[in-house]
Protein backbone atom coordinates (compact mmCIF):
# COMPACT_ATOMS: atom_id res chain seq x y z
CA UNK A 1 0.00 0.00 0.00
CA UNK A 2 2.56 2.80 1.18
CA UNK A 3 5.20 1.69 -1.70
CA UNK A 4 3.31 3.33 -4.71
CA UNK A 5 3.17 6.84 -2.78
CA UNK A 6 7.01 6.35 -1.70
CA UNK A 7 8.62 5.68 -4.74
CA UNK A 8 6.76 8.83 -6.22
CA UNK A 9 8.07 10.91 -3.56
CA UNK A 10 11.21 9.88 -2.86
CA UNK A 11 12.43 10.21 -6.61
CA UNK A 12 10.23 13.18 -7.39
CA UNK A 13 11.95 14.75 -4.71
CA UNK A 14 15.12 13.86 -5.92
CA UNK A 15 14.35 14.98 -8.93
CA UNK A 16 13.33 18.40 -7.63
CA UNK A 17 16.56 18.78 -6.60
CA UNK A 18 17.97 18.97 -10.27
CA UNK A 19 14.64 21.17 -11.73
CA UNK A 20 14.79 24.07 -9.21
CA UNK A 21 18.30 24.87 -10.23
CA UNK A 22 19.52 27.20 -12.79
CA UNK A 23 21.73 24.32 -14.49
CA UNK A 24 21.08 24.21 -18.23
CA UNK A 25 20.29 20.15 -18.30
CA UNK A 26 18.84 20.23 -14.77
CA UNK A 27 16.36 23.18 -14.65
CA UNK A 28 13.13 21.44 -16.29
CA UNK A 29 10.04 20.66 -15.33
CA UNK A 30 9.58 17.13 -16.77
CA UNK A 31 12.43 15.91 -14.33
CA UNK A 32 9.75 14.45 -11.89
CA UNK A 33 7.72 11.93 -13.73
CA UNK A 34 10.64 11.18 -16.09
CA UNK A 35 12.67 10.37 -13.04
CA UNK A 36 9.37 8.18 -11.39
CA UNK A 37 9.23 6.45 -15.05
CA UNK A 38 13.00 5.86 -14.68
CA UNK A 39 13.26 4.39 -11.22
CA UNK A 40 10.24 2.09 -12.22
CA UNK A 41 12.40 1.00 -15.33
CA UNK A 42 15.70 0.74 -13.58
CA UNK A 43 13.71 -1.09 -10.96
CA UNK A 44 12.21 -3.99 -12.80
CA UNK A 45 15.18 -4.67 -14.69
CA UNK A 46 16.92 -4.68 -11.56
CA UNK A 47 14.77 -7.33 -10.10
CA UNK A 48 15.23 -9.33 -13.14
CA UNK A 49 18.79 -9.09 -13.03
CA UNK A 50 18.09 -10.66 -9.85
CA UNK A 51 15.13 -12.77 -9.58
CA UNK A 52 16.56 -15.11 -13.07
CA UNK A 53 19.72 -16.74 -11.39
CA UNK A 54 18.24 -17.31 -7.92
CA UNK A 55 15.01 -18.64 -9.93
CA UNK A 56 17.46 -20.98 -11.74
CA UNK A 57 19.98 -22.04 -9.07
CA UNK A 58 17.61 -21.74 -5.92
CA UNK A 59 14.91 -24.17 -7.91
CA UNK A 60 12.25 -21.04 -7.83
CA UNK A 61 10.65 -22.15 -10.88
CA UNK A 62 7.17 -22.73 -9.78
CA UNK A 63 7.10 -19.35 -7.75
CA UNK A 64 8.49 -17.09 -10.07
CA UNK A 65 6.67 -18.52 -12.86
CA UNK A 66 7.50 -16.82 -16.89
CA UNK A 67 3.86 -15.47 -16.52
CA UNK A 68 5.78 -13.22 -13.63
CA UNK A 69 8.80 -12.57 -16.19
CA UNK A 70 6.22 -11.81 -19.42
CA UNK A 71 4.60 -9.42 -17.05
CA UNK A 72 7.46 -7.38 -15.35
CA UNK A 73 8.88 -7.12 -19.06
CA UNK A 74 5.50 -5.74 -20.10
CA UNK A 75 5.92 -3.21 -17.23
CA UNK A 76 9.69 -2.36 -18.07
CA UNK A 77 8.46 -1.90 -21.96
CA UNK A 78 5.38 0.83 -20.76
CA UNK A 79 8.14 2.75 -18.35
CA UNK A 80 10.49 2.68 -21.30
CA UNK A 81 8.88 4.10 -23.43
CA UNK A 82 7.86 7.03 -21.36
CA UNK A 83 11.92 7.44 -20.40
CA UNK A 84 12.01 7.84 -24.63
CA UNK A 85 9.13 10.62 -24.39
CA UNK A 86 11.21 12.39 -21.27
CA UNK A 87 14.48 12.12 -23.75
CA UNK A 88 12.76 13.58 -26.72
CA UNK A 89 10.56 15.95 -24.55
CA UNK A 90 13.82 16.94 -23.37
CA UNK A 91 15.49 17.81 -26.79
CA UNK A 92 12.45 19.29 -28.38
CA UNK A 93 12.35 21.62 -25.44
CA UNK A 94 15.92 23.15 -25.76
CA UNK A 95 15.85 23.64 -29.58
CA UNK A 96 11.82 24.91 -29.84
CA UNK A 97 12.44 27.56 -26.80
CA UNK A 98 15.12 29.34 -28.73
CA UNK A 99 17.45 29.43 -25.52
CA UNK A 100 20.83 29.41 -26.63
CA UNK A 101 22.03 27.54 -23.25
CA UNK A 102 19.99 24.63 -23.44
CA UNK A 103 20.47 24.32 -26.82
CA UNK A 104 24.32 24.23 -26.34
CA UNK A 105 23.87 21.69 -23.93
CA UNK A 106 22.23 19.12 -26.47
CA UNK A 107 24.59 19.67 -28.56
CA UNK A 108 27.39 19.60 -26.62
CA UNK A 109 25.68 15.81 -25.13
CA UNK A 110 25.29 14.85 -28.75
CA UNK A 111 28.20 15.97 -30.37
CA UNK A 112 30.92 16.91 -27.56
CA UNK A 113 33.38 14.78 -25.45
CA UNK A 114 30.74 12.86 -24.22
CA UNK A 115 29.30 11.47 -27.28
CA UNK A 116 29.53 8.12 -26.91
CA UNK A 117 27.80 8.04 -23.31
CA UNK A 118 24.55 9.76 -24.41
CA UNK A 119 24.40 7.39 -27.26
CA UNK A 120 25.04 4.66 -25.57
CA UNK A 121 22.29 5.36 -23.28
CA UNK A 122 19.90 6.36 -26.21
CA UNK A 123 20.71 2.61 -27.38
CA UNK A 124 20.57 0.78 -23.99
CA UNK A 125 17.24 2.73 -22.93
CA UNK A 126 15.38 3.28 -26.13
CA UNK A 127 16.46 1.08 -29.14
CA UNK A 128 17.47 -1.99 -27.88
CA UNK A 129 14.67 -2.36 -24.99
CA UNK A 130 11.64 -2.36 -28.15
CA UNK A 131 12.54 -6.28 -28.58
CA UNK A 132 10.41 -6.66 -25.43
CA UNK A 133 7.18 -6.07 -28.37
CA UNK A 134 8.03 -9.88 -29.44
CA UNK A 135 6.38 -12.68 -27.14
CA UNK A 136 9.53 -14.83 -27.88
CA UNK A 137 11.81 -12.08 -26.72
CA UNK A 138 10.13 -11.93 -23.31
CA UNK A 139 9.25 -15.87 -23.18
CA UNK A 140 13.09 -16.18 -23.25
CA UNK A 141 14.78 -16.39 -20.08
CA UNK A 142 18.35 -15.59 -21.40
CA UNK A 143 17.23 -12.71 -23.64
CA UNK A 144 15.18 -11.23 -20.56
CA UNK A 145 18.41 -11.49 -18.28
CA UNK A 146 20.55 -9.96 -20.98
CA UNK A 147 18.06 -6.85 -21.53
CA UNK A 148 17.62 -6.39 -17.67
CA UNK A 149 21.93 -5.94 -17.39
CA UNK A 150 21.46 -3.58 -20.92
CA UNK A 151 18.60 -1.59 -18.95
CA UNK A 152 20.46 -1.31 -15.84
CA UNK A 153 23.77 0.09 -17.61
CA UNK A 154 21.74 2.42 -19.66
CA UNK A 155 20.13 4.29 -16.28
CA UNK A 156 23.41 4.30 -14.86
CA UNK A 157 24.71 6.01 -18.23
CA UNK A 158 21.49 8.49 -17.87
CA UNK A 159 22.46 9.69 -14.67
CA UNK A 160 26.28 10.14 -15.67
CA UNK A 161 24.84 11.92 -18.72
CA UNK A 162 22.85 13.95 -16.41
CA UNK A 163 25.48 14.74 -13.88
CA UNK A 164 28.79 15.54 -15.92
CA UNK A 165 27.30 16.57 -19.14
CA UNK A 166 25.53 19.48 -17.18
CA UNK A 167 28.64 20.02 -15.08
CA UNK A 168 32.00 20.19 -17.34
CA UNK A 169 30.40 23.32 -19.63
CA UNK A 170 28.56 25.83 -17.27
CA UNK A 171 28.15 29.66 -18.32
CA UNK A 172 32.25 30.54 -18.07
CA UNK A 173 34.51 29.27 -20.45
CA UNK A 174 36.98 29.47 -17.97
CA UNK A 175 35.53 26.78 -15.74
CA UNK A 176 35.17 24.00 -18.59
CA UNK A 177 36.57 20.82 -17.99
CA UNK A 178 36.87 17.02 -18.40
CA UNK A 179 35.84 14.24 -15.34
CA UNK A 180 38.11 11.24 -15.39
CA UNK A 181 37.76 9.34 -12.37
CA UNK A 182 40.44 8.52 -9.59
CA UNK A 183 41.05 5.51 -8.07
CA UNK A 184 38.93 6.32 -5.01
CA UNK A 185 35.75 7.26 -7.43
CA UNK A 186 36.15 3.60 -8.80
CA UNK A 187 36.49 2.02 -5.19
CA UNK A 188 33.39 3.88 -4.19
CA UNK A 189 31.76 2.79 -7.48
CA UNK A 190 32.69 -1.03 -6.45
CA UNK A 191 32.23 -0.79 -2.74
CA UNK A 192 28.71 -0.05 -3.43
CA UNK A 193 27.92 -3.03 -5.79
CA UNK A 194 29.99 -4.86 -3.01
CA UNK A 195 28.03 -3.62 -0.12
CA UNK A 196 24.33 -4.15 -1.77
CA UNK A 197 25.92 -7.56 -2.90
CA UNK A 198 26.68 -9.21 1.07
CA UNK A 199 23.53 -7.68 2.09
CA UNK A 200 21.67 -10.21 -0.72
CA UNK A 201 23.37 -12.74 0.18
CA UNK A 202 22.62 -12.13 3.88
CA UNK A 203 18.88 -11.72 3.45
CA UNK A 204 18.79 -14.62 1.08
CA UNK A 205 20.67 -16.88 3.90
CA UNK A 206 18.50 -15.88 6.86
CA UNK A 207 15.27 -14.68 5.51
CA UNK A 208 12.85 -16.20 3.23
CA UNK A 209 13.02 -15.03 -0.20
CA UNK A 210 9.71 -15.80 -1.01
CA UNK A 211 7.09 -14.30 1.17
CA UNK A 212 5.06 -17.13 2.62
CA UNK A 213 2.06 -14.97 3.05
CA UNK A 214 1.52 -14.63 -0.11
CA UNK A 215 2.43 -18.16 -0.94
CA UNK A 216 -0.59 -19.24 0.78
CA UNK A 217 -2.85 -18.69 -1.70
CA UNK A 218 -1.48 -20.58 -4.14
CA UNK A 219 -1.80 -23.55 -2.31
CA UNK A 220 -4.82 -26.38 -3.16
CA UNK A 221 -6.76 -25.61 -0.01
CA UNK A 222 -6.32 -22.04 -0.43
CA UNK A 223 -8.26 -22.20 -3.94
CA UNK A 224 -10.73 -24.83 -2.80
CA UNK A 225 -12.12 -22.01 0.38
CA UNK A 226 -11.50 -19.38 -2.14
CA UNK A 227 -14.24 -20.89 -4.51
CA UNK A 228 -16.30 -22.26 -1.57
CA UNK A 229 -16.66 -18.54 -0.77
CA UNK A 230 -17.66 -17.36 -4.19
CA UNK A 231 -20.18 -20.01 -4.63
Amino acid sequence: GLATPLVVSVHTVVSFDFAISILPGWHTTIFPPYFVAGAIYSGFAMVLTLAIPLRKFYGLADFITMRHLDNMAKVMLATGLIVAYGYGVEAFTAYYSGEPFERFLMLNRALGPYWPAYWALILTNVLIPQALWFKRVRSNVLLLFGLSLVINSGMWLERFVIVVTSLHRDFLPSSWGMYYPTIWDWATYIGTLGLFATLLFLFIRFLPMISIFEMRTLLPEARVKEEGRTE
